[in-house]
């Protein structure tokens, strides 16, 4: 799959799991993102995924399923219990640009 945020293509490393093959299934999708906390954009799928949520410590570029609705993309870092979807293979000073200064649209699409 390829994810876009705000139209610049990401690299990811995508889990190879059931929530990530329900992610591919709604393909191609568009996510509302919303700041949260100063360290995570957050966005309504629209539907639920299966959940496999684990504690976590989340790190710079973690692309996580929360709530089994909700993307998660961190710039920074978290604990709680998700479900990892993937990595997004960005640094950290990356990240920030792309995710810390205002909501984002996210897009989710087969690769060609």
């Amino acid at each position: 799959m390829i994810l876009h945020i705000d139209g610049t293509e990401v690299p990811v490393t995508w889990e190879e799991n059931e929530s990530v093959q329900a992610l591919r299934a709604l393909a191609p999708l568009t996510i509302e993102m919303s700041m949260y906390g100063g360290f995570e954009q957050v966005g309504s799928i629209g539907s639920s995924l299966p959940r496999n949520d684990r504690q976590t410590t989340t790190a710079p570029g973690d692309l996580v399923l929360y709530g089994g609705d909700q993307l998660v993309v961190f710039y920074g870092t978290n604990q709680w219990a998700y479900t990892r979807l993937g990595h997004v293979d960005l640094t950290k000073a990356e990240l920030t640009a792309l995710l810390s200064a205002h909501d984002v649209t996210i897009t989710v699409e087969e690769a060609p």
